[in-house]
Formats: C-alpha cells, structure tokens, sequence
C-alpha cells in the first residue's frame, strides 16, 4: 500500500486543487487534460494511504470534506515552498549567501538595524537574515567562532589577522543615576569610595568560552547583572542602580530628568567602536556581506548606528 510520501507529489497536489476549483472531476480532468478515471484513481489513492475521504462523492458535485480543506490549505503552502525553494536555489547560484548572521552588540541602535533590515528585504534577496544581539566581547566570539558573519559593534581591537576591521565611530557613556537615588545628591566629583557603598548595575558578557570582560566596577561593590543594555537603563531608570550607560541611549531619559548624569573622579569613559567581518575565502565574498559592507561605507549610516536610538 502507497504511503502519503508516495502520493503526496506536487503533481497529486495540483490535481487536488484543479478537482476543488472545478467541482466536479470530469470539469477538472478536462481542465488537465486527463480522462477522468485516470483522475479519480489518483485522488482515490491519496485517500486510501491517509485513510481519509477528501470529497465527498454522494452528488454529481466533488463537495470537499473538512479533511479535504485541510489538505488543500497545505497543499497550497506546501507547492509555494516548493516553488520558492526553486527561486532560491538558483539566485545562491548567481553568489548570495543562503543565510547571513549579524552579531550586533547591544548599545548598536536597534531602530537603525531594522531600517537596514528593510532595506535590504527590499532587494527580494534569497538570503536569510539572523541578527544576534551580544554584548562586550560577546559579539567578537560570535564572528571567530563562526557563529557570526559580520559583528558590528567591537569595542576590543580584534587580535586575529583572520578578521577585517573598520572603524564604526566612538560612543561616549555617562555615569547616571535616577533622580531618587542616593548618589543623585552626593557631592561632585562622586569618589569611588562613595560609589562602592551603591549598587551598580552591570551587562553581562555573552562570551560563550572564558569569562569575558566587565567594565566600571569597583571591587566590594554590589552589583545587579542584566542581559542587555536596554535592561541596565531599565533598571537605573528605576533606581535600582549605578553605572555608566552610552549617552546617546540615555539622552531622552536625561533630557526628561529621569536620569540624572555625575561627574565623577574617574575619567569620562569613550568607546570606540568598530565592525569586522572574516577574511573572503577562495568562493569569495557573498553579496549579501557586501551589501551590508556597502551601507556601512556610509558615515551617516555608522553615526546612526551609534546615536540614533529614538524617534521615528
């Protein structure tokens, strides 16, 4: 006996759609130009290896059952898959990549990723797109492990000379509190002495291998470990506290007096920022990296990146 996988062909699919729009098999078997038993015996055998009814037969009419209607919405899936699948096997013939994987990290505006994102959409490109938010030296593993393809966002010199670099531009951090928090009112310059007694508020690193790197704390210091720099402005939003965070994500909250900036005796922390990608193999370099290449060529596209994190 015939399994679904032996009746369930592209060519049994059409016909189940030609028999559903027709009404009728012999308005479907003229349509396809089959006679009609050789219609029947097709769709019978469908039938029989899922043991189903896919029409019911009472009427001079093919009046779909339920189970029909199923079937014929996947089949329907099921054959633009198929159909898309084809399209996309011959535009990675002609040099796109099947999937590009972007390692972002954290304080990279998301607001001008996703522009980005459409832009390149807007190309109708057969490559599929994977962004990977990381932070610290997280998005520089995730590009040498392999995991990545382009890291946009390294705030470490990469040491490998596997790696392409190119400067993004520099950020610069604030050290900034809520404006109920102690160190809101504590005299300037804040001493680390005063800052160790609060709690800070740190990212953590999304290094898989090793224990990455933190950045401004002080040891004795508590500290309060979140995921994601949106979720350390979060929490000193909610005076839960301390820590530098980039101004230009802070700016809104500290323009509103939600966060209050202090000066403190350390010196005022700048990132510099960079975006690499590994070294082309003896296949070249895919157009969808070029493409993205291509639109960070652009310094009003890297100052984005880097301060538009608001508005529309």
């Amino acid at each position: 006996m015939a399994t679904p996988r032996d009746v369930l062909t592209p060519d049994s699919l059409s016909m189940l759609q030609a028999v559903a729009k027709a009404g009728s098999f012999a308005a479907a078997a003229r349509d396809l130009g089959l006679v009609p038993s050789a219609l029947t015996y097709r769709i019978r055998a469908i039938e029989d290896a899922l043991d189903v009814l896919l029409f019911d037969r009472s009427s001079r009419q093919a009046r779909i059952t339920p189970a029909g209607e199923e079937l014929l919405r996947e089949s329907r899936r099921l054959l633009d898959d198929l159909d898309n699948v084809a399209n996309r096997v011959k535009r990675v013939a002609t040099g796109w990549e099947p999937q590009l994987t972007l390692s972002v990290d954290g304080v990279i505006s998301r607001l001008v990723m996703m522009e980005l994102a459409d832009a390149f959409f807007a190309l109708d490109p057969p490559t599929r797109l994977r962004i990977r938010e990381e932070t610290l030296s997280g998005t520089q593993e995730a590009l040498t492990s392999g995991l990545a393809d382009l890291a946009i966002g390294i705030a470490a010199e990469p040491l490998l000379t596997s790696l392409m670099i190119k400067p993004l531009g520099s950020m610069s951090f604030v050290f900034a509190v809520a404006p109920h928090h102690p160190l809101a009112t504590a005299p300037e310059p804040l001493t680390d002495d005063v800052i160790r007694q609060h709690r800070a508020v740190a990212v953590a690193d999304s290094v898989q291998r090793g224990g990455g790197v933190t950045v401004g704390l002080l040891g004795g210091q508590d500290v309060f470990t979140v995921p994601t720099m949106t979720a350390k402005l979060e929490a000193q939003l909610r005076g839960l506290g301390a820590g530098h965070v980039p101004e230009p994500m802070a700016r809104p909250f500290i323009e509103t007096g939600r966060l209050v900036v202090r000066q403190t005796r350390r010196q005022t922390r700048i990132g510099r920022m960079s975006y690499a990608w590994r070294t082309p193999g003896a296949s070249g370099m895919g157009r969808a990296l070029q493409w993205w290449l291509q639109q960070l060529e652009s310094p009003k596209t890297r100052t984005a990146l880097l301060e538009r994190h608001h508005g529309v």
